[in-house]
């Protein structure tokens, strides 16, 4: 979109979906198309062996196309902060809900982290896409902590979705567009 000098209208995207659903493969793709300079911002932390191998992983399939930064915490000011790039991808939302939890973060504080991540969404300079897990359409999770981490993560996706101006569901490896209207099948 460019407003009436032709200046372009930094655009948000949300892509929520489940596990393995093909939602980070796309939001690469929409990120590469948006702009020429790019920034990934991995929440998810070294933690174990398993998750370096993950994180080094998904860094070798961006290749040189993105920039990366893994901010775990920090990530309103991150994107607040960023002035080098054309569109910022952040990877993923719900890690970055429970890196919080995990650190012992109470629910009032996680959702002033996620009105903080709303300020900077709304301030942005450049294209955001957001991916996200949905994780509020399976079982009741078993523990306090479980059923804590759900329930801030829709809280944030209420927050966020309607600030959206392209918003997406991948599921069964399908990514359908929500928004903007009509709904239809944009990757599989």
């Amino acid at each position: 979109m460019t407003d009436a000098g032709g200046a372009v209208t930094p655009r948000f995207v949300l892509i929520g979906g489940g596990a393995r659903s093909g939602k980070s493969r796309w939001a690469l793709a929409r990120g590469v198309a948006m702009g020429a300079r790019r920034l990934f911002i991995a929440t998810a932390e070294r933690s174990d062996d398993e998750m370096r191998d993950r994180i080094d992983r998904h860094r070798a399939e961006r290749g040189g196309t993105f920039d990366t930064v893994e901010e775990p915490l920090a990530l309103p000011e991150a994107i607040a902060a960023d002035r080098d790039h054309d569109v910022i991808v952040v990877d993923c939302l719900t890690i970055w809900i429970a890196n919080q939890l995990v650190g012992g973060a109470a629910p009032e504080a996680v959702l002033a982290r996620v009105d903080a991540l709303v300020d900077a969404v709304t301030a942005r300079r450049a294209h955001v896409v957001i991916v996200s897990n949905e994780v509020g359409m399976g079982l009741v999770p078993e523990t306090p902590l479980g059923r804590v981490f759900r329930d801030m993560a829709g809280a944030a996706h209420q927050r966020l979705a309607p600030l959206a101006d392209e918003l997406f569901l991948a599921v069964t490896g399908v990514v359908l567009r929500l928004r903007p209207a009509p709904v239809e099948v944009v990757g599989a």
